[in-house]
């Protein structure tokens, strides 16, 4: 019998807590049927993480390994004790992220495919996996340019992995977290009520809490923005975005004209 690793069972039963905290102490009223969005974002999930454990993560693996035998990137280039290169190498490729997210919002052939994730009309733990599996085709010569200047050897690489995959599970939970939790934690790391404010319809608030790890990088470039979370009208405020929902649409949307923005004074500020 194939035994379960204490990492992994020690994932299962985060994702399985977390899964529960939403349900218990909710941010935000969900406003869609959960069960079936739910099921659209678990298949969009299924998609996307083939592509990445078939394809994105061979490949950066190759290159991490060479990274470390050519001594190339940022972290290879600085000595420094382990511990404090691992956590240079996770932090460097969390900036270049913090980059790479603008651009998928600024450039029309990245928003095109970012956009799916987006259109989720409600945020939980399942929409940090609505991404469409050609988004991480689209992606992965950035990964490649990001593991390189980082320098990241495979240790560094997996220490972002599983770095990245939490935070991302949980800032986009429907969570509340207790007292001034949130705000707390949101001076290191990004949190629900910051990523709440990003999927927020409207553009000022869309444009702000680019962070996908620290959140450092928004306090730095000044993009970090809060807003009461029952104010916050989520999704994409285009004449096409709930009809995009449907599994077969979401997954053809992107080969079709980007549709047109609505008007600023249709967006609900609730």
């Amino acid at each position: 019998m194939a035994r379960i690793s204490p990492l992994a069972f020690a994932g299962a039963a985060l994702l399985g807590g977390l899964w529960l905290a939403e349900r218990a102490r909710p941010l935000r009223r969900q406003t869609h049927g959960t069960a079936t969005r739910q099921l659209r974002n678990l298949a969009l999930g299924a998609g996307t993480m083939l592509v990445v454990s078939a394809i994105e993560m061979p490949v950066l693996k190759v290159l991490a390994r060479s990274n470390a035998t050519a001594r190339r990137g940022l972290v290879q280039a600085v000595p420094l004790p382990r511990p404090l290169q691992i956590a240079l190498g996770v932090a460097a490729m969390d900036y270049a992220y913090y980059w790479w997210h603008i651009a998928t919002h600024k450039v029309p052939f990245l928003w095109r495919f970012h956009r799916v994730h987006h259109i989720d009309p409600d945020m939980d733990m399942t929409t940090a996996l609505r991404f469409h599996a050609v988004d991480m085709l689209v992606s992965l010569p950035f990964r490649v340019a990001q593991v390189t200047l980082a320098g990241a050897d495979p240790a560094i690489l997996m220490a972002h992995r599983r770095f990245f995959d939490a935070s991302v599970l949980f800032h986009h939970s429907n969570l509340r977290l207790p007292g001034r939790w949130d705000e707390r934690l949101s001076l290191i790391f990004t949190t629900p009520e910051m990523h709440g404010v990003h999927h927020s319809k409207l553009r000022e608030e869309m444009d702000s809490n680019w962070t996908s790890g620290l959140s450092l990088w928004d306090r730095l470039h000044r993009t970090l923005r809060r807003r009461p979370q029952a104010n916050i009208d989520i999704g994409v405020a285009d004449a096409a975005s709930l009809a995009d929902l449907a599994l077969g649409n979401s997954l053809t949307a992107p080969f079709r004209a980007l549709p047109q923005p609505l008007p600023p004074d249709s967006v609900s500020l609730r």
